[in-house]
């Protein structure tokens, strides 16, 4: 009898099989939990089998027959990841999906317009983006939810490979009204009596920090977010400086309020922009072309604003 199921109902079961949740799940690949659940009852009745246990409050859990079935659904859907950069190979094509992440602190200022350039070159390309933390980026190479992604060399682990494309030092971003605001350079020892606003993301947070005890200081923190665009209003509204490493072209917080940005000297380290993959990724025809775009696009740019190219918004102080 014909086997009546679907490699993205497989996706979505190896999704809930691994975050143990539905909404979790349904959040990773980009669809509605209804969908995510249907496709696991789908499942289920196809193959006469109990996936998961559900228990009220503490989410799903595989079944013993269920973490049997996620192995081989995982074998089936790498294959068929297999078969399509095979197709792609024999036929010269740069096509098919591709899965971009990004990390959530520059997504809005580098990945739309890199996109945009990518799939105007290779329309037959299924691009799908994704905007993640450190850590979330790092888990969803290795489950191959993501093919690659955009990201800072910032704790990568030896399981990953990482291709810089550009240096971006630190910098303080200021309320214009602020007394250092007009400063050519600032060391976090400049900053130690100020109040901070930290962009509080997983790992960032870290490095951020790690200028001020590198020098024996502790900030004083005021404000956290884990949204840039709060961070700088909340900057350019007074309750504190912070720190970033990318900025846009404009000086206007998102309320339209004027932020100024001042480069930081002392042991601070700056941190690489570039690509983020498996090495076995390379061998793909598509992630292949979307690496040579991204250094194409954004590897020559290196002069102090960013601006090599005229419609590039990637900008650094």
């Amino acid at each position: 009898m014909a086997l009546r199921i679907t490699l993205r109902q497989l996706e979505y079961f190896v999704a809930v099989g691994e975050h143990g949740s539905i909404a979790l799940a349904a959040e990773k690949v980009s669809v509605s939990s209804p969908s995510i659940s249907a496709a696991i009852a789908q499942l289920e009745a196809e193959f006469g089998l109990q996936l998961f246990i559900r228990r009220h409050a503490h989410g799903l859990s595989l079944t013993q027959g269920g973490a049997r079935f996620m192995e081989h659904a995982r074998e089936v859907l790498e294959r068929a990841r297999a078969l399509n950069d095979l197709a792609n190979d024999i036929s010269g094509k740069v096509r098919g999906p591709l899965n971009v992440g990004c990390l959530v602190t520059f997504a809005q200022i580098v990945l739309p317009q890199l996109r945009r350039g990518f799939v105007d070159q290779w329309p037959e390309v299924e691009f799908h983006q994704f905007e993640r933390d450190q850590q979330a980026i790092f888990d969803d190479l290795r489950s191959a939810r993501l093919d690659i992604a955009l990201t800072y060399d910032l704790n990568i682990p030896a399981d990953l490979a990482f291709i810089p494309l550009i240096e971006l030092p630190p910098f303080a971003l200021l309320n214009e009204t602020h007394e250092l605001a007009h400063r050519e350079s600032l060391s976090p020892a400049d900053l130690a009596d100020y109040p901070m606003v930290l962009l509080d993301l997983p790992m960032s947070a870290d490095y951020f920090l790690s200028f001020f005890t590198a020098m024996g200081i502790d900030p004083i923190i005021a404000e956290r977010t884990r949204d840039i665009a709060v961070m700088r209003s909340l900057v350019a509204n007074g309750f504190g400086y912070s720190v970033a490493n990318i900025r846009p072209l404009s000086d206007l917080a998102p309320d339209g309020r004027r932020l100024r940005f001042v480069p930081l000297t002392g042991p601070v380290k700056a941190l690489h922009l570039g690509l983020l993959l498996h090495d076995t990724a390379r061998q793909s025809r598509t992630i292949s072309a979307f690496i040579d775009h991204a250094q194409d696009q954004i590897t020559p740019l290196r002069a102090p604003g960013l601006q090599v190219r005229a419609n590039t918004p990637l900008r650094r102080a």
